[in-house]
Formats: C-alpha cells, structure tokens, sequence
C-alpha cells in the first residue's frame, strides 16, 4: 500500500468517524500497519491539509485525531447553527461549567453548594449542548449522578486536554472559582 493510499484511508476514517476521531493506536488497529507508520502518514495527512487551500483540516482533541472546519471559515459556520445545539450559554451555565471542569466528577448537590444557588437548569443546558455528561454515581445514599466534561467540552474551548485548563490559584476558595471561571471563559473568548 503507497503512502497516498494510506493518506486516503486515514483521510476516510476520519470521516467516517466524525467527531469522535480516531487514535494513532485505532487508526494502526484498523489498518493493520505498525504505530510508527501510522504516525508518519497521520503527520504527512497533517502537513497535505495545511499547505494546500481546504475548507478542512486535522485537529487533535483529547488524544484523537478528526477532521474540522478552518478557524477562518468560522463566520460562515455560525451562520449555519442555528439550532439550540449551538446557542450561547448563559452566565449560570458558564460558571456551572467552569465548575464541572475544574472539580470534576461532581454532584449537582456539590455545584449547588459551591454557587449558593440550584443549578439544574444550567447543568440541563449544558448536557443538552454536550458540554457535560454523567460519568458515573456517587457511592452511597441515593447514588447522586456524577457529572464531567466531554471532547466536545475541549473542541469548544480549544484544548487537547483537560491539564489544559488555567491553573486555579493554591489558596482557593469555593468562592474564588467562580471568580477563575469568569477570567478563564473571558481568555476563551478571546481566543474564539
């Protein structure tokens, strides 16, 4: 199999594959070929994307690799969402997230303590946006649902990984988070 063909496949995958991606280690389990040579065609299919004018390119997210949309297409895509789906979050919802992300997994009950009000509607909006979902119960009475962040979570921001995110000061407070939220979705934004 030539290079091109492998470039091709890898290229399909992808596709195929959507948001999720693939890992250098399923890309080599699906093709049959060594790690190293996965590596090398993943990085040939890397550089073919940015040296060549494509509507797509290839961005790592959470250790997987998939195809996206150029970061200087972005005004066309948003005119395109106009489902709830992409909507903006509000200020409970971002600061709900912001405490998902730095204390995860956590209980809606925990959220609630650290805001000082209920946060049911926010954690709402933010599963039915795929920011969040439930990664499991909380051992004991009434198995409260545990929630995290998603890849989509990292896609949205612009991380690879979730040691990514702003370091939170050592003297923190409950308090305090709120506070780091709001700096780190203002840098977010600018970024965007």
């Amino acid at each position: 199999m030539t290079t091109e063909e492998m470039k091709a496949i890898v290229e399909g995958l992808l596709f195929v594959t959507g948001d999720e991606g693939m890992t250098y280690e399923q890309l080599a389990e699906v093709m049959e070929l060594e790690l190293e040579t996965i590596k090398d065609v993943v990085g040939e299919l890397e550089t073919t994307y940015q040296s060549t004018n494509r509507g797509l390119q290839m961005v790592e997210v959470g250790g997987a690799f998939r195809l996206a949309t150029k970061a200087e297409h972005a005004d066309y895509m948003k005119k395109l969402a106009t489902s709830p789906l992409h909507s903006g979050l509000s200020q409970a919802a971002l600061e709900t997230l912001a405490i998902v992300a730095y204390k995860q997994p956590i209980t809606r009950v925990e959220i609630d303590e650290i805001r000082g009000v209920k946060s049911e509607r926010a954690l709402h909006s933010l599963n039915s946006k795929l920011l969040i979902k439930e990664v499991g119960r909380q051992p004991g009475t009434g198995r409260p649902i545990l929630y995290g962040t998603t890849r989509q979570f990292l896609d949205h921001f612009g991380l690879k990984r979730l040691d990514e995110l702003p370091p939170l000061p050592e003297d923190i407070t409950d308090d305090s988070i709120e506070d780091e939220a709001d700096l780190f979705f203002k840098n977010m934004e600018e970024v965007l």
